[in-house]
């Protein structure tokens, strides 16, 4: 075999995988864009009728906290602003060495209280639980530390008392509609499992008194491209594989469950890097195991707000773990992969998550390098590399500027033209550059996964837009 063989094979590879993971991408546009249309028409219909006013089913509400102090007096504010008839706040303490416990107890005047705990689900011992004297809804669970955000929410499981379980990130602020929103689809479909809303950015928004008081874009350039992120991946990404039953990924920063669902596939696995993937990828496998018939969607309304890291350090560290938690979440329920009984999770969902989103990394900076070795060799055509470069780049600008707009015509979170003119400005530059380090990032998260490295529940830099008000 000679070199101009290995070359050639090697443009065909990056090529195959060129046009299958745009074609992957396009497919999930076309869908979400569909998707969203119809739910925003239902959704006028649904919210003029208000038929389900009177069946609203009770809520709990659990929000895991190790070393929260920052912000958590902001998130529980939020929380207890919800508009929802029926729902419980229980905020489990993880063991936190800062003084996270201390300024619930000053701020709410909770008292420990006496009351029965049945450890459903595996989690580290319960130290004592907590009730406000103020606020009737509101307990808090003190812990011992669990080393996972999994084992706090699994406490929290335990103490719920309504039949669904809304599972929400400490450092998130829910808008007040939020619960009332994402019970939607357990409302229409009884068999309905679990639900993720959208997130979104909170860095550049104001924040007063746990109350979402006014959408901006973040000053800082990473979290600005978290933002056409996370449009991306929400509106075009779950919202594309919802209406297939497709969904393999509930963001940990707000998910809301069936129960006795949740019990009975056994919690979240606190041993798991990305335990919000894999406990959908479990609850698919175990409503298969059953032949039961299931549903697991996304609600695309903005729904809660979280912060993004706003330093290089913090996004390696959270990029990292996201490809490590892929790796491990496909791998423990590696039962799913070529199931006969599948269906659409089986057969699409999976095989492109394992080419295009696992294993896609080894490609993509194979692919860097590949261009600067046959550059330097004298090997590569220059104008078929800025003609192929161009459209690369070409289609991912046109992927997140249709993002940008399905959002503009939809939910119309960003008014004024110098916000989207600004979003457009991002879709462009993060291509160069960015992208790339990410690409990196994930690389070096399916090595980490691949030699067993171990994680542990890590912290980031708060931005200012969460932190307690004085």
């Amino acid at each position: 075999m000679t070199m101009q063989d290995i070359v050639l094979g090697g443009q065909w590879i990056f090529l195959a995988y060129f046009v299958g993971i745009n074609l992957g991408y396009l497919m999930q546009n076309v869908i979400a864009a569909i998707g969203i249309r119809k739910y925003l028409q239902t959704s006028e219909q649904f919210e003029a009728e208000n038929v389900f006013s009177a069946l609203d089913i009770p809520i709990s509400v659990v929000v895991p906290a190790y070393n929260e102090s920052a912000s958590i007096i902001t998130s529980v504010k939020a929380m207890l602003q919800l508009e929802y008839p029926q729902y419980e706040l229980i905020v489990v303490n993880d063991g936190s060495s800062d003084d996270t416990l201390e300024k619930l107890i000053d701020e709410f005047d909770l008292r420990e209280f006496p009351e029965a705990y049945r450890a459903r689900v595996d989690s580290k011992p319960v130290r004592a639980i907590y009730r406000s004297t103020r606020i009737r809804n509101l307990r808090v669970i003190d812990k011992e530390n669990g080393g996972s955000k999994a084992d706090a929410s699994n406490a929290g499981i335990n103490a719920c008392r309504y039949p669904l379980v809304c599972v929400v990130d400490a450092d998130s602020v829910l808008q007040p509609d939020s619960l009332r929103r994402v019970v939607r689809p357990f409302l229409e479909d009884p068999t309905t499992v679990a639900v993720g809303g959208t997130v979104r950015i909170a860095n550049g928004c104001t924040v007063k008194q746990g109350f979402l008081e006014k959408v901006g874009l973040p000053g800082n350039f990473l979290a600005l491209v978290q933002v056409v992120e996370y449009l991306r991946a929400f509106l075009f990404g779950r919202m594309g594989w919802s209406p297939i039953n497709g969904l393999l990924i509930i963001s940990g920063a707000f998910g809301l469950f069936h129960k006795e669902t949740l019990v009975e596939a056994g919690g979240f696995n606190p041993d798991a890097v990305g335990e919000d993937m894999e406990l959908v990828l479990r609850l698919h496998r175990l409503m298969k195991e059953k032949g039961k018939p299931y549903r697991i969607t996304f609600v695309p309304d903005p729904v809660c707000w979280t912060d993004a890291p706003e330093n290089l350090r913090d996004l390696k560290s959270q990029r990292v773990r996201w490809q490590h938690g892929l790796g491990q979440s496909l791998a423990l329920n590696k039962s799913l992969i070529g199931n006969r009984d599948g269906g659409a999770v089986s057969w699409i969902a999976i095989p492109f998550y394992l080419i295009f989103e696992l294993f896609g990394p080894i490609i993509e900076v194979a692919g860097y390098f590949f261009i600067l070795l046959c550059g330097y060799m004298g090997w590569l055509s220059w104008p078929e590399a800025g003609i192929f470069l161009g459209l690369a780049i070409g289609l991912g600008v046109l992927l997140s500027t249709s993002a940008i707009m399905l959002e503009e015509l939809s939910f119309h979170m960003y008014p004024k033209a110098s916000q989207l003119g600004l979003l457009y400005f991002i879709a462009i530059v993060e291509n160069f550059g960015f992208r790339q380090l990410t690409a990196i990032w994930r690389f070096q998260g399916l090595i980490r996964w691949l030699r067993g490295g171990e994680h542990k529940w890590e912290t980031i830099t708060r931005s200012s837009s969460l932190a307690d008000e004085a």
